[in-house]
């Protein structure tokens, strides 16, 4: 079955058809585009999206990854990010292997279509050309014929009139014989072209024709085929990526898999346990008695040397059961975090402590091997003198071992401070240590002032003596740890409060207008002053709402408002 025998009369709509077949082709290249885009663009969405949700580097954020849920969010992101670059790998192939491949085998399409139409045309041309020639041969015969047998009729007329000379009848009869000469000659002429025609015709259309709609025939089988492989590179193209994106699912389903409740739920302990112990039982006070009040001595409040009772201030007794509820807000206020964490509670401050004594280990570690290479380095130079200046490293090599002494005082300062916690944080069952900071034991001397055994900035920090103090200013809690008896700050002067103040956050202290107290710490550039009450209450009021006296021979002592 050929185009050239079945469709030897239809030049006109195979030439339609093999253009319609190219459009078709050129339309299946665009939808390639344009789905390499739409992945391109995917892909790039996705991306961006996944960088949106990662973890920002310092940010609250990245303490927060270690919990395995977080972990596995962080995973899925990651995963997500491959699986972007799958779409990237098919926006790529399906524009190398199908765009670029058909555009260039469209252009070749085009041209031999071009060339083979080109050959028909002018098959068809000769063939009309030679059908022209034949009937202009047809013509001249039928047109001599026709004048011959008239000539031979006038001389038979001429022959038979008696009235006519002989010699007209001989002119008569020789010119009809010079007609029938002349349609003799025609009729071989006719003859003649008639034979090439019909050798023309057959050629045209049992061979010429056939063989350029041969090649348009095959042209256009070529092009389907080659469409059919495009349209197979298409699904193969998808194909190859589903292992990969598959396995991007299965990294999202792992990680789903390996979140951990109750791990995440001891890492919610490790990050905020403080490592004291709740408060003790609050013992019963009898108001019906209309004597003096007797306050036990496990009690909650002091007596004051009078046997007065200290008057309540109020909203303070759930700050001194809580010492870090208000912590934030007066931490805020009070400064930065202090060298050696002593603002964290016991647990946190040893977990700081041990993490900063990681980082210096590895800081250390790093300059060894950094002053092991340039060691190496050097003695290669000694021995090797043009391969570089051993004077070259020795400044460098000096500058390491500066840095990795200083980085060793560092640690040993640290380890001594994680040695200090340690030593204080109490064992889990011994609760004979871990009692509540607002009480003692029965049948003990009541506690005047807890800053006789340890004392605590208002934002819960601890320090063990005065000697220990950072910018963050401290002031006598409720809460102690070893209860050991310490000496009361001593007095460096006096302040009046200008103005009231209520004093509700943990380690302030209220004071009433006009009220005269006693100054235990100044000003240190925060706006706190330490200030205490009948040596019974101490704590923090703002340097702006009183007038401080300082005595003149305290250390730095000075009058300011």
């Amino acid at each position: 079955m050929s185009w050239g025998t079945e469709l030897w009369d239809q030049f006109d709509n195979l030439e339609k058809h093999t253009q319609w077949g190219i459009e078709v082709l050129e339309k299946y290249i665009k939808f390639v585009k344009e789905r390499a885009e739409i992945e391109i663009n995917y892909a790039k969405q996705l991306r961006n999206l996944s960088k949106k949700y990662q973890t920002k580097k310092n940010s609250k954020e990245e303490e927060e990854s270690k919990y395995t849920s977080c972990k596995a969010f962080q995973t899925t992101l990651n995963e997500m990010n491959d699986y972007a670059g799958q779409h990237e790998v098919i926006s790529e192939n399906m524009t190398s292997m199908i765009m670029a491949e058909l555009t260039r085998f469209v252009q070749e399409l085009k041209q031999e279509r071009k060339t083979n139409f080109h050959e028909g045309r002018k098959t068809q041309q000769h063939i009309e050309t030679c059908w022209k020639q034949l009937e202009s041969s047809k013509r001249r015969f039928e047109r001599d014929c026709k004048e011959a047998d008239r000539a031979q009729q006038y001389f038979e007329r001429m022959d038979a009139d008696i009235n006519v000379t002989k010699a007209d009848v001989e002119k008569a009869r020789q010119q009809a014989q010079i007609r029938h000469q002349m349609a003799d000659d025609s009729k071989g002429d006719y003859s003649s072209v008639l034979q090439k025609f019909n050798h023309e015709q057959q050629e045209h259309y049992h061979t010429r024709i056939p063989a350029i709609f041969q090649k348009l025939q095959d042209m256009e089988e070529k092009r389907i085929l080659r469409m059919g492989e495009s349209l197979k590179s298409y699904a193969e193209i998808d194909r190859q990526v589903i292992p990969i994106i598959g396995k991007c699912l299965d990294g999202i389903t792992k990680s789903a898999e390996s979140i951990n409740a109750k791990q995440d739920s001891q890492t919610v302990i490790e990050s905020f346990k403080s490592g004291f112990e709740p408060p003790g039982d609050v013992d019963f006070e009898d108001f019906t008695q209309s004597m003096k009040r007797t306050v036990s001595d496990t009690s909650l409040t002091n007596t004051r040397p009078d046997g007065k009772s200290e008057p309540k201030i109020p909203g303070k007794s759930r700050g001194k059961l809580w010492p870090f509820i208000k912590k934030n807000k007066l931490s805020l206020k009070l400064g930065a975090t202090p060298e050696d964490f002593s603002n964290l509670p016991p647990e946190q401050r040893r977990k700081k402590l041990q993490q900063k004594v990681d980082e210096l280990n590895k800081d250390i570690q790093k300059e060894i091997d950094q002053r092991d290479a340039l060691t190496k380095m050097k003695d290669v130079y000694m021995k090797n003198p043009q391969m570089g200046d051993p004077a070259s490293v020795a400044q460098k090599l000096i500058e390491i071992g500066n840095n990795i002494e200083k980085l060793r005082v560092e640690v040993q300062k640290f380890e001594g401070w994680l040695a200090e916690v340690e030593g204080r944080l109490p064992a889990r069952n011994d609760n004979s240590r871990r009692q509540s900071g607002l009480y003692e034991t029965q049948n003990t001397a009541p506690v005047n002032n807890c800053a006789q055994d340890r004392e605590s900035s208002p934002d819960g920090s601890y320090t063990e003596d005065q000697s220990q103090e950072t910018e963050v200013k401290v002031t006598p809690t409720e809460f102690d740890d070893d209860f050991d008896d310490e000496e009361p700050l001593p007095t460096i002067g006096t302040c009046k409060a200008l103005y009231p103040f209520d004093g509700e956050n943990e380690g302030t202290i209220s004071v009433a207008e006009g009220e005269i107290l006693s100054v235990i710490e100044e000003d240190k550039g925060d706006g706190w002053t330490r200030i205490r009450r009948n040596e019974e209450e101490e704590g923090y009021v703002p340097t702006s709402y009183i007038e401080v006296y300082l005595d003149k021979n305290a250390k730095g002592a000075k009058t300011y408002i």
